[in-house]
């Protein structure tokens, strides 16, 4: 495949095989993992002090694959599908972009639990040889945190530049930066917040009872059938809707051809936005598991930074990091995480004392904008990243009473 100029070109996804019964992780809800797979790739040359190295969370149902060009993930059943191949930040990471490579090392890996690689349901059970399914443990997303802090040990990081994470990433960069403050510099969290919403919990609960409704869902022990592709297609329907601006879906959907045989029963569609839509949750069944889905909507639901901190209110939480510096990002137009989400988290920020800077992005697009206008976003963030010189020794992480 050909590249433009400043892409970083072809990558491939590495694993991180983690293996210890002496010290293995253990999970909030109990269950302990002596070993698991996190896939996961990076961009640009790691320093000597592995002090340059920024660490991405994604998006709920994104991958390991943030940049350049990957035609293949092994293992994965088909589900690294062609939309897949090309990284989901691909404008914001390479040289002369927001995360320049040319300066930074970039680590972003596949939630554990999740579907491209990393152990999650679909993977195989070492104790039965066959797709963990329902039996696979529930998740917080502090776990999902701490199995990543054991891939930044692996490879010899101490202190990261920086960790960004948007969305549901938002969460995973707060938990980070709150449970491990002495291995965080710069804390950038784009189109979050610090809490699960009113409206979150009520969407979550409808996907989440969309699959579990799916005849072919079967408790989740659906791997040697059918899959249960109508839930899972309905359940992002129902969380799509807030991705993007309705004036964008308008747009987006203007020139969808509508069926005039609907698939699923005697209604007939009359208006481009239902084909859209209909598009939108055949396309994803192809790549993503449901179990992964429920999973990862579950640590969602039960997102509760201040209880996985062990903190009794934000101020002393936040006050924790006081030696970081956040870039907050709300997006105008987003009806998934409103700007008051922010809002909120930058007067939690100003209250413990902790350097804060708020930068709300006038867009059309919603909460996808993170995603499409990388030119919104690009010159605030390499100010905050230029903000900091990568240490020449990194400093030995000091572990909290949190940590495990």
């Amino acid at each position: 495949m050909k590249h433009s100029k400043d892409s970083i070109g072809d990558v491939q996804t590495r694993f991180f095989e983690f293996c210890d019964s002496v010290n293995p992780m253990r999970l909030q809800c109990g269950t302990v993992l002596e070993r698991f797979t996190l896939a996961y790739e990076v961009y640009g040359k790691m320093n000597a002090a592995g002090s340059n190295v920024i660490l991405l969370f994604h998006a709920m149902t994104g991958s390991q694959h943030a940049a350049g060009f990957n035609p293949e993930v092994p293992g994965l059943d088909g589900r690294w599908s062609e939309e897949m191949h090309e990284g989901w930040w691909d404008g914001f990471i390479g040289p002369g972009k927001a995360l320049d490579t040319r300066k930074y090392c970039i680590l972003c890996a596949n939630y554990l639990g999740g579907c491209y690689g990393s152990t999650g349901p679909a993977s195989i059970d070492p104790a039965t040889g066959k797709p963990w399914g329902r039996d696979f443990p529930v998740l917080r997303v502090s776990d999902i945190v701490d199995s990543q802090v054991r891939l930044l040990d692996h490879l010899g990081v101490g202190k990261l530049h920086a960790v960004v994470g948007s969305s549901l990433g938002g969460f995973l960069s707060l938990s980070f930066a709150t449970r491990y403050p002495d291995r965080a510099g710069i804390v950038i969290p784009i189109g979050s917040g610090t809490e699960t919403t009113m409206l979150q919990r009520i969407m979550n609960f409808e996907q989440i009872t969309a699959i579990e409704a799916d005849p072919n869902f079967r408790g989740g022990d659906h791997y040697d059938g059918p899959r249960p592709d109508t839930g899972l297609a309905l359940a992002r329907r129902i969380a799509h809707k807030t991705f993007i601006s309705l004036e964008a879906l308008k747009q987006r959907a203007r020139d969808v051809v509508v069926s005039d045989a609907p698939p699923f029963g005697w209604y007939a569609m009359n208006s481009p936005v239902e084909s859209y839509m209909l598009h939108q949750g055949v396309k994803f069944v192809s790549r993503f598991d449901a179990n992964s889905y429920l999973r990862i909507l579950d640590a969602w639901q039960w997102f509760n930074l201040l209880a996985e901190s062990g903190a009794e209110n934000y101020t002393e939480l936040f006050s924790r990091c006081r030696d970081q510096e956040f870039l907050v990002f709300s997006i105008d137009s987003d009806a998934a995480f409103p700007p008051a989400e922010q809002a909120r988290l930058v007067k939690a920020l100003k209250a413990a004392h902790v350097p804060v800077i708020w930068i709300t992005v006038h867009s059309d697009k919603g909460h996808d904008s993170f995603l499409i206008e990388p030119h919104l976003f690009a010159p605030h963030v390499s100010q905050a990243l230029q903000a900091r010189t990568p240490a020449v020794r990194a400093k030995a992480p000091r572990r909290t009473k949190t940590q495990k």
